[in-house]
This record gives C-alpha cells, sequence and structure tokens, in this order.
C-alpha cells in the first residue's frame, strides 16, 4: 500500500470514530428505511426489493443498511477496517442482513467474488480516488451484464 493511500485509511478509521458518535450522522437515531439516501438516488434505482447491490466506499454502511432495509441484498465495502467494524455490528444490532468486506477498492477483485445487479457509491467519494480508471473497471468487474 502506498504513502498516499496508508494516509487516507489512517483519516478514514479516525473518521469513523468521529462519526460514529456525530450529530451528522445520527447513529443512535438511524432507520434502516431508506430516509437516509437521497430522492435521486431512490428515483434513480428504484425498486431495489430482491436485487443484490454492492456498495462501493460504504465507509460505516449506513446508506449501505437503507438499501437493505428497502429490500437490496446488499454487500459493502471499505478500506477503512474501523469502519467496516462498525458496519458489522450495525448490521447485527439492527438485524439487518448485510455482507462487510474490509477491502482496497482495487484490490477488491482478490477479496471478493460474485456479480451484482447494482453497483452504487455515496456522493463525494470519487475526489478520494488516485485512478478514476481503475476504480470504474472494478465496479464494471462485478456487474452483471
Amino acid at each position: 500500500m502506498n504513502e498516499y493511500t496508508q494516509s487516507n485509511q489512517r483519516l478514514w478509521d479516525r473518521w469513523t470514530e468521529l462519526h460514529e458518535t456525530s450529530e451528522m450522522y445520527d447513529v443512535a437515531g438511524f432507520k434502516p428505511d431508506g430516509s437516509r439516501l437521497g430522492r435521486i438516488e431512490r428515483e434513480e434505482l428504484g425498486d431495489v426489493t430482491g436485487k443484490s447491490l454492492l456498495h462501493l466506499q460504504c465507509h460505516f454502511g449506513l446508506d449501505t443498511l437503507s438499501w437493505a432495509g428497502l429490500g437490496a441484498v446488499v454487500t459493502g465495502v471499505d478500506f477503512s477496517e474501523k469502519a467496516i467494524t462498525l458496519a458489522r455490528s450495525l448490521s447485527v444490532k439492527l438485524g439487518v442482513p448485510a455482507t462487510f468486506v474490509q477491502s482496497d477498492i482495487y484490490d477488491l477483485p482478490d477479496n471478493l467474488s460474485g456479480q451484482f445487479d447494482i453497483i452504487f457509491t455515496s456522493h463525494g467519494v470519487l475526489w478520494w480516488l488516485p485512478d478514476i480508471e481503475a476504480w470504474a473497471k472494478v465496479g464494471s468487474h462485478f456487474l452483471k451484464p
């Protein structure tokens, strides 16, 4: 892992600790009913019931769990071990089935198998990536034809 990625990973590990208790994320009041998702996301994806959804750069999984609450079969991915640990614990605590994978996004084909109906990422994540083209190839790798 290069220095940029290591530094970024440490930053997101720290932010996970801060975000878990922040008003902005409101983890204590979170309900996996889709209300955290934006209108555009919900309208564009439509009914996700029974569809497999891979959420790239999921942070600690609130949006991922929101999609699960709307009926998707979800897998969330993030490179922050602390974020994935929190995501897994929230999934159990809330009784919302979800799979969470800790992996650098560019290494994901080595750490996850299968294909998905939907590849999703939240707004604001792309500018953290050093190679958008390689990221897009990872997404397309997992997208069903």
